[in-house]
């Protein structure tokens, strides 16, 4: 039986790198039973946005120790490109919230909603479950909910490591979001210098496009 009092498996799904110009947008969720949130309580569980590096990286450890399932769902620059082109990022993160809870097994699901509109977020998401928990679309989940907020540890770990892996093969970026001045000065050497945007790049967000139209109206 699925249905068991306090032990009925509980869902959170949070997002990392929704913003970022550089690297992959990672989509996490976890299971874990209602009787072992106490757990991540004790751990001093809290979103990852308020946690130091060092103790996420603590967290993570702590969390995948404890919960009963769990999936991370990768989304490259392109196929964000692809979305943002047609306006449509908040309906390809809504279908991979929906892959990462039908793999997660859980039959109540807390999700951290980035539309302006919870309940429309919820369709998006509905509109792509082969399962059918109990689906809670939430501003602030990954702040106000403990699952979310350890999901939100786990994407964000996810996400370090990928931005890591960039910064080990081709140095300083920075952070990766458009704010980051680093950030922002690597894209341009590199659109300058190359006449195109790195592969690791989101094309569609509007600093980039426009470095790259400058670069286009320059040629001969």
């Amino acid at each position: 039986m699925l249905w068991q009092g306090n032990n009925i498996l509980v869902g959170g799904v949070d997002e990392a790198g929704r913003g970022s110009i550089v690297g992959p947008l990672v989509v996490a969720g976890i299971g874990i039973r209602e009787s072992k949130i106490t757990l991540l309580r004790g751990m001093g569980i809290r979103d990852s946005k308020a946690l130091s590096p060092k103790a996420r990286a603590r967290l993570f450890g702590e969390i995948m120790k404890v919960i009963d399932s769990v999936c991370i769902h990768k989304v490259d620059p392109i196929e964000v490109d692809g979305s943002v082109l047609h306006r449509g990022l908040n309906r390809l993160e809504a279908k991979v919230m929906a892959s990462v809870i039908n793999t997660i097994g859980a039959e109540e699901v807390y999700v951290d909603c980035c539309d302006v509109n919870p309940q429309r977020y919820r369709e998006y998401m509905e509109c792509h479950l082969t399962c059918k928990p109990k689906l809670y679309s939430m501003h602030h989940a990954d702040v106000i909910n403990m699952v979310v907020s350890a999901a939100s540890i786990i994407a964000k770990i996810t996400r370090d490591q990928e931005i890591q892996q960039i910064r080990s093969r081709y140095g300083s970026i920075g952070s990766g979001y458009p704010s980051d001045e680093r950030t922002m000065r690597f894209i341009r050497d590199w659109v300058a210098k190359n006449g195109s945007a790195p592969e690791f790049t989101r094309k569609s967000w509007k600093p980039l496009r426009i470095m790259l139209d400058e670069i286009t109206h320059c040629k001969p």
